[in-house]
């Protein structure tokens, strides 16, 4: 059954943990309902309000729509991996050198709720990232 395999899908998987894994089973169901990690994140209400017009894009704070306890555990999660990590991936410090703190543990519980929805979409294991060649 679906929810058996979900949670064996993310035993390394940085962010999410047991209870973000069967919350986000309760609220995706089936992950086809989506047709794109970025509509799943929207619907946890983790990409910004666009008001843009004539080619300049204006971007808000974050939609706050959708699941709220999910979203807070993606959330979370995000914070805990920044905080932790001892070897942030190069993507991570130079956001973190732009923008406030809670600004990037967003973005990154928007890249979460991606990965979740791929794994759940495609039925795959979460693969831990190769380190670039120094």
């Amino acid at each position: 059954m679906f929810i058996d395999r979900f949670p064996a899908a993310f035993p390394r998987s940085p962010g999410v943990g047991l209870l973000t894994a069967t919350a986000a089973v309760a609220v995706i169901g089936n992950a086809q309902a989506f047709r794109s990690g970025r509509e799943f994140a929207a619907y946890l209400g983790l990409v910004p309000r666009q008001n843009s017009s004539g080619g300049k894009v204006k971007l808000g704070s974050i939609s706050k729509r959708g699941d709220v306890y999910l979203r807070t555990l993606l959330i979370h999660g995000a914070r805990a991996v920044i905080s932790s990590a001892k070897h942030l991936p190069e993507r991570l410090r130079n956001m973190l050198v732009r923008r406030p703190t809670n600004v990037v543990a967003v973005a990154l519980a928007n890249k979460l709720a991606r990965t979740i929805w791929a794994l759940l979409a495609y039925g795959r294991r979460y693969q831990i990232p190769a380190p670039l060649p120094a």
